[in-house]
């Protein structure tokens, strides 16, 4: 090899590697659910009470942010959907579908999702015994103590608007968890829902589209709870 071309080699070995940026957090996750939107909800780490909800658009093939906001979880943290405890004021991070939206005030103008009114006998059934467990309830039943069950108007601040987080939703187990959903914040963390501010919460209600089949994915930045490996 001429000694000009030993000299380039050289050179080319000794250049710091490149690396590509990352891509766009939804093109990093193991599953997006299918859809054409995507809501991700990311703490730092499990102990953390605070953290970034972020929502997307998939167009032509990549993942752009409609919008972003600060999010609360739960007052203990978050931790594993699949092992999840109820009472353990935990968020379960995981990939989950949005079933419908509720709300104590009127939808946003554009909402586009199937909108449940609340009303003075709308109760979220979280009674284990109860054939109503991680139910909306009208009126509550007898077979769901009021002691195990969330009375939603009382909540007027936190549930003026609404999305059913899909954890614990299509068979539910009991013991596990019932009543996750993402909405307005309240004056702290959560007792394990994701919560943003009400601005942002209208803005997500008015964007979302059932019809592109949205998801929520909740997760940490890294660890075993990384919202990438869901």
């Amino acid at each position: 090899m001429r000694p000009g071309a030993v000299a380039l080699a050289l050179a080319v070995l000794l250049l710091p590697a490149f690396s590509a940026p990352p891509g766009p957090l939804p093109e990093r996750m193991a599953d997006t659910g299918g859809g054409t939107q995507l809501i991700t909800a990311v703490a730092p780490d499990t102990g953390s009470t605070t953290g970034t909800v972020t929502w997307w658009d998939r167009r032509r093939g990549h993942w752009l942010e409609a919008g972003s906001a600060p999010a609360r979880f739960g007052a203990n943290g978050l931790t594993d959907g699949a092992t999840r405890r109820q009472g353990t004021n935990t968020t379960p991070t995981g990939l989950y579908g949005l079933p419908y939206a509720f709300g104590i005030e009127p939808a946003p103008p554009g909402t586009a999702y199937r909108h449940r009114p609340v009303r003075q006998d709308s109760w979220w059934c979280q009674d284990n015994a109860s054939r109503s467990y991680n139910r909306w309830t009208e009126p509550r039943p007898a077979d769901c103590a009021a002691t195990e069950a969330e009375h939603l108007i009382t909540y007027g601040t936190q549930y003026a608007h609404a999305l059913v987080i899909g954890f614990n939703y299509a068979r539910p187990v009991r013991g596990r968890g019932a009543g996750i959903f993402l909405h307005v914040n309240g004056e702290g963390a959560t007792a394990g829902c994701v919560s943003v501010p009400k601005d942002a919460m209208r803005a997500i209600l008015a964007w979302a589209n059932p019809a592109r089949r949205p998801h929520i994915a909740i997760g940490t930045a890294d660890g075993e709870t990384a919202l990438t490996r869901y």
